[in-house]
């Protein structure tokens, strides 16, 4: 696996466009605020026609995971408004949105970057549960940070043993040369474990940082279609799996729970 896909074109005007939704309370990570918000935030593990907003655009529901003071915040923002800030407030939750055409197809990028503290770690399930894909991110300075990478990955096999998840692995903070600590090499042999893509970026150079979430986008894509059998799959028999049927029930959790909110 190449360890850099070539860099993107800066997008054109009007191709992306960004809206921060906020900080958001930490048990309403997969929940809605409000009627316009059930009728267009996606449902974890639902179907792809039901993950889409009134306008047709699939939404990808993405997850950044890794321990605090990575650089998770400063790669999503550079990502949702190409700004960098030299201090960002440590994260408790904070979600974002981010349109985009990949691939020559719109992508509604919903986007949830996470906390690293240790002190709030029992959220970590509920992310788990919700995302459709992970970016998992360390340092380059920091070696403790990169060997949590693996760490993280395990958490979200414990939560999600059934499914193949997606994921990109992400080296931040390349750009810090004299103080790296892990090479590139590791973190290529890491992806290799992982089984996932893998870049390294720098929030501050904004280097590489739209390959890695476009490139998560894609991986969502290409695990989905093989789920649901258009690579040489009896699709018919795969409704009938047992992770179809999983998708089944949540979704209808997730109309009860509508109806009940609307009533």
């Amino acid at each position: 696996m190449p360890l850099f896909a070539a860099k993107s074109a800066d997008m054109m005007a009007g191709e992306a466009s960004s809206k921060k939704k906020g900080k958001i309370g930490r048990q309403e990570s997969c929940k809605s605020s409000g009627k316009d918000d059930l009728d267009e935030r996606p449902i974890a593990g639902a179907s792809s026609t039901q993950d889409k907003t009134r306008t047709g655009i699939r939404v990808y529901k993405i997850v950044v995971l890794g321990d605090g003071g990575v650089g998770k915040s400063a790669v999503t923002l550079q990502f949702v408004s190409h700004s960098f800030l030299d201090y960002h407030d440590p994260t408790i939750e904070d979600s974002y949105q981010q349109q985009a055409v990949i691939d020559g197809e719109p992508a509604l990028l919903d986007i949830l970057d996470t906390a690293g503290q240790v002190e709030f770690t029992a959220m970590r399930d509920q992310y788990m549960r919700c995302g459709e894909g992970f970016l998992i991110c360390y340092s380059v300075t920091d070696r403790h940070s990169f060997q949590e990478a693996l760490e993280y990955k395990k958490l979200i096999q414990k939560v999600r043993a059934s499914e193949d998840t997606p994921l990109v692995l992400v080296g931040n903070k390349f750009d810090l040369h004299a103080q790296r600590k892990v090479s590139t090499e590791e973190g290529k042999s890491l992806a290799r474990q992982l089984g996932c893509p893998f870049y390294e970026t720098s929030a501050c150079l904004r280097t590489y940082v739209d390959d890695a979430f476009h490139t998560l986008v894609r991986e969502i894509r290409r695990k989905e279609r093989e789920k649901l059998g258009l690579h040489g799959g009896d699709r018919k028999a795969n409704r009938h799996s047992k992770w179809w049927r999983l998708r089944s029930i949540l979704a209808l959790v997730f109309k009860r729970k509508k109806q009940n909110f609307n009533s």
